[in-house]
């Protein structure tokens, strides 16, 4: 891997303490023979003896078996679909908890000044406290997490005070854990559904009941993995029309992105002979299959993260593209940050710095566990929200 340049984002806290569908049983040869000359019958039949859903599957969760996929979408479902789920304290061991710490205050942070305005002005009401609200505080508003994962952001919104929670992930396996983390909550939890759906290639109405979605969103959440939808000008509409369809005129739509200006710069970057088209450190590596081919849909390489991620095809979300396909949706942008512009822009805020604290991103002395490749692996993200005019 040729030397990549240093970066030139400054790393912030104050002292660190490192270095800078069904299917049909097979036909046996008598039917076959049989078919031939008794058609009605026959069919009738053929018709009794498909296969029935389980019974134990759709009791559990409602959901027909998970489709086998193949291509990019299959290697996508499987990697997240192996990932095993660790405890509380197992995760505090993780070599890259610092990085993981960080991530998850910027979602919180876009959370609570996005997404708690629209929350607080819904319509959709506890009773009585109730809800998940608790006695002093009354849930209020209907959110949507949009690959949901194994649900590190159910937390999140139990702390938001939400009142109905819909998540949707194409993993199966993730969707059972995020699931359990939900019941898992103190009680009161909010109201939550969960459902294994392709939201790149499938409506809303495939996981939920049209009834379920007549109250529209007051917010959408995707938390890095919009960019897989990008694969295709079809997926990517679809996702679209997934958020906007069912969101309320004023709801917000959050998510997390790789930064496309910053991956293709440092493409270019690399040596004009190199073979190798990756780049990245200990934690984090980028690989491009072609320095030429850089299509608007469909512009992939592989990426990989330490304890995380291995060797997942990803997809270049071109911002400007985002945007301008955005807005055949109704959809404008009110938000756009790299990650370590988050940070600088909120450090000094009282309510987000005591947030680092909590979430250990730095401690009371602000020394952060985050590394310098953390730091870097961090910094290929954009924070980003839109509202719905």
């Amino acid at each position: 891997m040729p030397p990549r340049p240093s970066s030139t984002i400054p790393y912030a806290p104050k002292n660190r303490i490192t270095p800078a569908a069904s299917v049909l049983v097979p036909m046996s040869r008598e039917e076959m023979e049989m078919l031939k000359d008794f058609r009605g019958e026959g069919t009738l039949r053929l018709a009794k003896r498909k296969r029935a859903r389980s019974p134990e599957l759709l009791e559990d969760t409602g959901q027909p078996p998970e489709k086998k996929l193949a291509g990019d979408v299959g290697v996508i479902v499987d990697h997240y679909n192996s990932r095993p789920e660790v405890g509380v304290i197992q995760r505090q061991d993780n070599p890259i908890i610092g990085l993981k710490n960080f991530n998850n205050w910027v979602k919180s942070v876009l959370i609570t000044r996005f997404v708690h305005p629209v929350l607080a002005a819904s319509s959709v009401k506890s009773v009585n406290g109730h809800g998940g609200g608790g006695r002093h505080r009354p849930a209020s508003g209907k959110v949507l997490d949009m690959g949901c994962g194994k649900g590190g952001d159910v937390t999140k919104w139990a702390k938001a005070r939400v009142k109905e929670y819909f998540a949707v992930d194409i993993a199966g396996v993730s969707v059972d854990q995020a699931r359990q983390r939900w019941q898992t909550l103190h009680p009161p939890r909010f109201d939550a559904q969960f459902a294994v759906l392709d939201c790149y290639s499938e409506p809303l109405t495939q996981a939920f009941h049209p009834t379920k979605l007549e109250q529209p969103f007051d917010a959408v959440s995707m938390q890095f993995c919009m960019h897989y939808a990008f694969e295709s000008i079809q997926k990517t509409r679809r996702m679209l029309e997934n958020v906007s369809r069912y969101l309320r005129s004023g709801g917000v739509f959050i998510g997390t992105i790789p930064n496309a200006e910053q991956l293709l710069e440092n493409l270019d970057a690399i040596e004009p002979d190199a073979e190798d088209l990756s780049f990245g450190n200990k934690v984090y590596k980028i690989r491009f299959e072609s320095r030429e081919s850089r299509p608007i849909f469909g512009h992939r390489y592989w990426f990989y993260l330490q304890d995380a991620v291995d060797n997942v095809p990803e997809y270049v979300v071109r911002w400007e593209n985002f945007v301008q396909l955005a807005s055949e949706y109704r959809l404008s942008p009110v938000y756009r940050q790299e990650f370590h512009e988050v940070f600088r822009e909120h450090q000094e805020h009282p309510e987000y710095s005591q947030l680092m604290q909590r979430m250990k991103v730095v401690d009371k002395d602000g020394a952060s566990p985050m590394d310098e490749d953390q730091w870097e692996a961090a910094n290929i993200y954009i924070a980003f929200a839109f509202q719905k005019q």
